[in-house]
This record gives C-alpha cells, sequence and structure tokens, in this order.
C-alpha cells in the first residue's frame, strides 16, 4: 500500500537553520532515504510558504498570495512510500523524524483518484 508522509515545521525555524545545520539535516534525511530505498518513491522540498499561490472560488477561482491555514507549522516536504501496513508507514515517520525532529509529520494512505469511478487503495510502487 501507498501512503503520504507530509512533512510539516515551523518554517521561521528552518529559514532560521545555518548552512551547516541545514546540510546535517538534509544528510541524515538522505540517510533515512537509503535505508527506504527500493519503497520510497517521490520526495520534494517545497518552496517558500511566502511564495505559494492559493486557488480558490467559482468559476475559473481567484488566485492569492500563499496559503491561509492558521498553524504554527507549514506543509514543507512529502514523501511516497510503499509500506505493507500503516504501522510500517509510521516506523519509516519515526526514522524520518529520527534526524529531524522538530519536524512534524502527517501519514495518510493513497487513494487513486479516477474521475467516476469508486476511490481504490493503491498497493505500490507498479501504481505511481
Amino acid at each position: 500500500m501507498l501512503y503520504a508522509i507530509l512533512a510539516y515545521h515551523v518554517e521561521a525555524d528552518v529559514k532560521s537553520w545555518t548552512a551547516e545545520e541545514d546540510a546535517t539535516v538534509m544528510a541524515g534525511l538522505l540517510g533515512v532515504h537509503e535505508r527506504l530505498k527500493g519503497r520510497l518513491g517521490p520526495t520534494a522540498r517545497l518552496g517558500d510558504t511566502q511564495k505559494a499561490r492559493t486557488l480558490r472560488g467559482p468559476g475559473r477561482g481567484t488566485v492569492i498570495d500563499g496559503p491561509f491555514a492558521e498553524t504554527k507549522e507549514q506543509l514543507l516536504g512529502l514523501y511516497m512510500i510503499d509500506c505493507a501496513n500503516e504501522d510500517e508507514a509510521i516506523a519509516a515517520a519515526r526514522d524520518l523524524r529520527s534526524v529531524n525532529p522538530s519536524a512534524v509529520y502527517e501519514i495518510r494512505a493513497i487513494r487513486r483518484y479516477i474521475p467516476g469511478a469508486p476511490f481504490e487503495e493503491m498497493t505500490g510502487a507498479s501504481d505511481l
């Protein structure tokens, strides 16, 4: 089954890291990526929240600056991982957190969306 692990962090804290602090966290995360090799799908470090745009509203919608969620943490990255079950996905998130302990990780099963068809769980990397 495929899971998304969404990485939340206080963006101001991450932006305050020195280049060395950032490199240390990234090196630790790459170590976790190696341990997850063969099960880890696409990963991404997202751009600045302040540069994000949100499209909402009727019709063609209106583009507005940034996300407006009232949260302390912002979504700064994501992982897609093939796990046998939720416990295994939680273990992977704990491994990520072991090298980035101030991050918050949200774990969600991924469902395929095909308009007009019922939702189905994605069962593995071949579904990507």
